[in-house]
C-alpha cells in the first residue's frame, strides 16, 4: 500500500521560509514524476513544482525563483522549500506521485503578518 505523509507546513510571515517534505512508503519514486500542488477553498488545485523521472524540473511562473523542488530517492522523500514567501502563497499544500496518482493528506501553509 502507498502512503505519502506530508510535513512542514505552519504559519509564517511574508518574507518568510518553509520547508515541506513528503515521506514516501511502498513505492520506490526514482522512476515517477513527484509533485506539489496547492489548492485554496474554491479554487481548482494548482501544480506548483514536479521532478520528472527523467530528474527534470518544472515550476509555476508563481513560484519561479522562490520555490525549490527536491528529493531524495534513497529516502523515498521529496521536499519542497519555499522561500520569500507571500500572503498568495497561502493553501493547502499536496505530494504526489504519478503515475498511479498518489496523493498526500496535506499541509496547510499560512503566509500572514
Amino acid at each position: 500500500q502507498v502512503q505519502l505523509v506530508e510535513s512542514g507546513g505552519g504559519l509564517v510571515q511574508p518574507g518568510g521560509s518553509l520547508r515541506l517534505s513528503c515521506a514516501a512508503s511502498g513505492i520506490s519514486f526514482s522512476i515517477y514524476d513527484t509533485n506539489w500542488y496547492r489548492q485554496v477553498p474554491g479554487k481548482q488545485r494548482e501544480l506548483v513544482a514536479q521532478i520528472r523521472g527523467g530528474g527534470n524540473t518544472n515550476y509555476a511562473d508563481s513560484v519561479k525563483g522562490r520555490f525549490t523542488i527536491s528529493r531524495d530517492n534513497a529516502k523515498n522523500t521529496m521536499y519542497l522549500q519555499m522561500n520569500m514567501l507571500k500572503p498568495e502563497d497561502t493553501a493547502v499544500y499536496y505530494c504526489n506521485i504519478y503515475p498511479g496518482d498518489y496523493w498526500g493528506q496535506g499541509t496547510q501553509v499560512t503566509v500572514s503578518s
